[in-house]
């Protein structure tokens, strides 16, 4: 199998290219910059995709997007909705465009789609929330739909945190938990769903090869847990205390709007697509997950 990974430089992508090459596929980065004569390139500000160096692809897995860990400014808001929405419209329409455009579409979403819905059990079947994210993501998510017109299978895979031992989430937790600093955000009753690097790479894998799976696929782990468990379970695995507890206040004065969305609100997702399709995890439960990141670092 050829597939074209967007984001392949990132936490997933990246993983998700040693896969491929691992068991005998080939992965071809889509990169950004300027045109050039041996890789596929895109720019999307300049708006130009160049995939004549790709050749034939059986798929795409598009990841790229730029990061939600930082302050939503309001020029911020537009640079992700740019790198979002705008970016997979434009990659969609030159896609669509091929002689022989690829058979399947894996593109990222994320469970923030659901918007902040507390303790309400959320599966692939429940509606769309509301707030910042949640229109992102929808807006994401409804980019891609043009490929379906040209008979591409279309995936979204929405993506909860992912649990890896070097990057994301617990590279920015690790050294505040390590100084005994970590603890719960608000009340810690906000739901946390959350995927080991791992699961969420043999997830994608599964997606791209069975050809009956289609449309949203949750994927984070059967267990979601509370941002207070989440707490404990990684003080636990790295043997320090997590006493603290920080104000809800004091998150919306430094971050503004993305604390109530990202730090203080929450979705209880859970797998039930996947579940249905028998996906079997390698880490089903958070502290299995974390001791096993901690261990490789």
């Amino acid at each position: 199998m050829r597939v074209l990974v967007t984001g392949a430089t990132g936490l997933i992508g990246s993983a998700l290219c040693a896969a491929l090459r691992a068991r005998g596929d080939t992965a071809v980065p889509l990169r950004r910059g300027p045109r050039a004569t041996d890789a596929p390139t895109w720019d999307p500000p300049a708006g130009h995709v160049d995939l004549a160096p790709a050749g034939d692809l059986d798929a795409v897995v598009h990841l790229a997007g730029a990061t939600i860990g930082r302050r939503w400014t309001a020029r911020y808001r537009q640079v992700l909705h740019a790198s979002r929405v705008a970016a997979t419209a434009q990659l969609v329409a030159t896609l669509a465009t091929l002689p022989v455009p690829p058979a399947t579409f894996i593109a990222a979403s994320a469970s923030g789609v659901y918007g902040d819905r507390g303790d309400e059990l959320l599966t692939e079947h429940s509606a769309l929330g509301s707030g910042f994210l949640a229109t992102l993501g929808r807006d994401w998510e409804a980019a891609a739909t043009p490929l379906a017109e040209v008979g591409t299978r279309l995936v979204w895979a929405r993506f909860g945190v992912v649990m890896a031992p070097a990057g994301g989430m617990l590279a920015q937790l690790r050294p505040l938990f390590r100084l005994g600093l970590g603890g719960r955000l608000g009340s810690g009753r906000q739901y946390l769903a959350w995927v080991a690097l791992d699961d969420a790479v043999a997830a994608l894998l599964r997606l791209l090869d069975d050809s009956a799976m289609a449309g949203p696929f949750n994927v984070v782990a059967p267990e979601a847990v509370t941002n207070a468990e989440f707490t404990r379970a990684y003080a636990a695995a790295l043997r320090r205390p997590a006493p603290w507890a920080v104000p809800a206040w004091v998150l919306r004065l430094a971050m503004g709007e993305m604390a109530d969305e990202l730090l203080l609100g929450g979705q209880r997702v859970v797998p039930a697509r996947l579940q249905e399709a028998g996906f079997a995890w390698r880490y089903p439960r958070l502290a299995t997950a974390l001791a096993a990141a901690e261990s490789s670092t």
